[in-house]
């Protein structure tokens, strides 16, 4: 349920709110004082978000070559 919910969340983000996401993760990642189980948590998000953001931009790359043969 937890995944599940976690997916739609990411799925709604924008390309713009999903970088934000990402940056905010690696950073804390480089943080030397984090602990294991919030990394593997994080790495988790990050590795889905990162799916998200190439899956935003093969759509708007469809979109750009749609228009783009009119």
């Amino acid at each position: 349920m937890n995944s599940e919910k976690n997916s739609k969340d990411i799925n709604s983000k924008s390309i713009r709110e999903t970088k934000e996401e990402i940056n905010k993760i690696l950073q804390k990642l480089e943080n030397e004082n984090t602990n294991l189980r919030e990394t593997t948590n994080d790495y988790d998000r990050l590795l889905k978000l990162n799916k998200h953001m190439d899956d935003l931009f093969k759509k708007r790359l469809k979109q750009i070559s749609k228009n783009s043969k009119k």
